[in-house]
Order: structure tokens, then sequence, then C-alpha cells
């Protein structure tokens, strides 16, 4: 029993980190975005979601992808999207997973070595210079939300928000959610039925 959990609890627990970004600092994650140019976003009014999503690689629903599905519905409708399970105009898919990362920096440094010198009869400081290396090992947490195109079957935009995550309490892990989707969306500049309401170029940081 415990073999055939352990795959589907690592998958939550990961998700959950991931969504862990940058928790308790006022910078948040850094989000970048990208559309296709050639999709006509004006056609689009309804969306609904994968079966399974990519975040429920094991095809069922947890806490967390629940609350994922809620935070990315209640941006969509906050833009007039109407939820329509059967039909829609666009499929919404999430992802989310975590990376370890090493991050090398130097930092320069001066020292002095002293020898006696005879003809000053005296000690003499004589400066050397060196660098000293600093290793920091974190994981990175990365939150994707595609928006496909169902005609097409085509990706028309995605939005993904990446930072490192710090430790965080069970009971914020839902704000966190919602904090990290809200930023996401807040680089969407399309309503239902309407063409951008900001210039989206094809990537924006």
């Amino acid at each position: 029993m415990s073999k055939i959990l352990s795959r589907p609890l690592a998958r939550w627990w990961m998700a959950a980190c991931a969504l862990a970004l940058l928790a308790g600092c006022a910078s948040g994650p850094r989000v970048t975005t990208e559309a296709d140019p050639r999709a006509d976003f004006s056609r689009y009014t309804t969306f609904g979601f994968y079966a399974p999503l990519a975040v429920e690689g094991e095809g069922y629903t947890t806490p967390t992808t629940q609350r994922l599905r809620d935070a990315v519905r209640g941006q969509l409708e906050a833009r007039g999207y109407r939820y329509q399970e059967a039909t829609p105009d666009l499929w919404v898919n999430i992802n989310a997973y975590t990376e370890r990362r090493t991050d090398v920096t130097s930092t320069p440094y001066v020292d002095y070595g002293y020898y006696y010198s005879y003809r000053a009869r005296r000690y003499v400081a004589v400066p050397y210079w060196g660098e000293r290396a600093q290793v920091y090992r974190y994981t990175e947490g990365t939150v994707n939300v595609d928006l496909v195109d169902v005609g097409r079957n085509a990706l028309v935009w995605e939005g993904i928000a990446v930072g490192r995550i710090a430790n965080l309490r069970v009971e914020d892990r839902d704000a966190r959610i919602d904090s990290t989707i809200a930023e996401i969306f807040a680089r969407y500049p399309y309503r239902a039925g309407m063409g951008a309401t900001a210039a989206p170029g094809s990537m924006q940081r």
C-alpha cells in the first residue's frame, strides 16, 4: 500500500510546494506570459478544464488542485468568461512542479601577510587578493496556466510564475495559491468576447 500511495503523495507535495512561491517576499514570483499573435481572443467567451489537469497526473483531484481550479475559474469569470464543461471555446490546463537549483557567487577580498624586514627593522604588511566562493542551494517552484483553443487544438496563451520556495504554513497555502494565480492573470489583457484591453505584446515580463 505504501508503494501505491508514494507517487500520488509525492506529486501532491510537489504541487503544494510549487504553489508556495516566494512566500513572505514582497516582490512575489517572476511572471511571464506569451500569447499567440494569430489568435482572435474576441471569439472566446467560454472555458472548461482539461480532465485530468497536468497537475493531476494521478487522475484525481486533491485539495491543492481544487484550489487551483477555483482560483483560475474566479479570474476568468471576473473577466466575463462563462464556465462550460461540454463544449467550451477554451480548455484550461494547469501544471505545477519543483526543481532543485544551485547558485555560486564569488566575492573578492583582500588580506595581509606580515614579514619582518631587517632593513626597516619592523614587520611589514603585504596585501594579497583572492576570491571566496559561496554556494546556495534552493528549491524553485513553477506554476503554468495554459489556455488552449478547442477548435484549433492550439495553445493561445500561457502564464508562468517562477520563484524560490520558502516555508509556508498549511493554513496559508490557499492564500498563496490565490495570490499566485492573480499575479499570473494580472498579465492577461483580454476579456470575454473582446480583444486586448491593453497592449499584450508577444511576451510580457
